[in-house]
């Protein structure tokens, strides 16, 4: 995801697995399952096996374990293998139903037995009528697909920002707002994100540009987000990053309502009125009266300016965010909108082109290209995403133009595609 964040991610999060920590579990067939770990509780991975939760506390992330016998083992990473190069086909190979003895019950009364996984596929080989005539190539498939089936094994995914991003847009795309790992290191690159900063953010996407910003903070600096709820928003994404309390301190939200600067709060009795009160009600309105005192600090500091760059990814027309935000970013911030829509983003350059305080406004396509990288086998994939969304990048500038007898209005202009802010 950039320098950035590869300078902070050690300051992010524990070095090792924790008790209460949201895991990605990486399973032979491929599928990821999220699980938090609970102390003293046993994981439940259905047809992969069962083992108690502690065995992983305090082991490293990105490692692969085995079940055997409800106890967990350390698998080595396998190497890749030499595979040498052959011009032969499969073309006369006929796989029915015939070629492999094992039947499905033998297959069972195995590994309730107790054979190990390896074994099963050994077993398996040897019985197989055409495995001789399969090319090298097919054997190293026939293997891998064997060891999806039977392996009890899983791996728990390192929780970094492209790891987390990437889980969450093969889950569901329409959660992160095509928000792709390369969108979101594209995003936090040109937003230029780094260690002190201070920058505000509207994240409509799970809060998987949030978990960016924080992590490439690493606790130091500020992030103020935008959102359209009145508690603090439930970002999930987040959930699965494990950042610890030092990161999520520099963190704290504002409504769209409290944003507007002729908001004016409830303000609480400034202590219990009267000693009639019960305690319950006494602890209530001193809650009442923190969390008003925090939310007007939030809105001074916000209306106080300054900041280092805005990051969007939001289903509400970004002219309306950008006249409601603008105002409060300092001089040569990077302004950085996302949008699923090509024609949010050139809709917004338009109508940036003709205002002054915005510099060079361009739009930009995500484009990826995932390989598979083995000895002899190195070729594009066959299934891969067809976007990952579209960024628009402009500059804001001082409103110096004044100066000089130069007038604009302040208002982006109308859009009927997304949704406005409310005036």
């Amino acid at each position: 995801m950039g320098e950035g964040s590869s300078k902070t991610a050690q300051n992010t999060r524990a070095d090792t697995i924790q008790a209460g920590n949201t895991l990605l579990l990486r399973l032979p067939s491929g599928d990821i399952k999220t699980w938090k770990l609970e102390k003293d509780s046993a994981a439940n991975l259905g047809k992969f096996g069962s083992f108690h939760a502690n065995e992983l506390v305090g082991q490293q992330f990105g490692l692969t374990y085995e079940i055997a016998d409800k106890k967990l083992k350390v698998v080595s990473s396998r190497t890749l293998q030499e595979v040498e190069d052959t011009e032969a086909t499969n073309e006369l190979i006929n796989d029915g139903q015939f070629v492999q003895p094992l039947t499905a019950e033998e297959i069972e009364t195995l590994k309730k037995s107790g054979v190990h996984a390896s074994e099963i596929i050994k077993k398996q080989i040897a019985q197989h009528a055409n495995y001789g005539l399969k090319t090298e190539y097919s054997k190293e498939k026939y293997k891998k697909r064997k060891e999806a089936k039977f392996s009890k094994s899983f791996t728990v995914i390192d929780p970094t920002v492209f790891n987390v991003c990437d889980y969450w847009f093969n889950k569901d795309q329409n959660r992160v707002r095509d928000v792709r790992p390369d969108a979101l290191g594209q995003m936090l690159n040109i937003a230029n994100i780094t260690h002190g900063g201070r920058y505000l953010a509207v994240d409509d996407a799970s809060g998987i540009v949030v978990a960016g910003i924080l992590e490439r903070l690493g606790g130091k600096g500020r992030l103020i987000t935008i959102c359209d709820v009145d508690s603090p928003p439930a970002y999930p994404a987040m959930v699965h990053m494990n950042f610890t309390r030092e990161v999520t301190q520099v963190l704290s939200s504002l409504n769209w309502a409290t944003v507007d600067e002729e908001y004016t709060p409830i303000v609480p009795p400034s202590e219990p009125p009267s000693k009639a009160k019960s305690d319950a009600q006494k602890t209530r309105l001193n809650k009442r009266k923190a969390v008003n005192d925090t939310l007007n600090r939030t809105r001074e500091e916000l209306f106080a300016g300054e900041f280092d760059g805005l990051v969007v990814a939001s289903e509400y027309d970004p002219s309306s965010i950008l006249e409601k935000l603008s105002p409060y970013l300092a001089g040569s911030a990077n302004i950085v909108v996302h949008s699923p829509y090509v024609q949010i983003v050139t809709d917004l350059q338009n109508q940036l082109r003709d205002l002054p305080q915005y510099l060079g406004p361009a739009v930009t396509e995500m484009w990826l290209r995932r390989y598979q990288v083995l000895p002899g086998r190195t070729h594009p994939l066959m299934n891969m995403s067809g976007s990952g969304g579209f960024i628009l990048h402009t500059i804001k500038m001082y409103n110096t133009w004044l100066q000089f007898g130069v007038h604009t209005h302040s208002r982006l202009g109308p859009d009927t595609t997304t949704r406005r802010l409310s005036p």
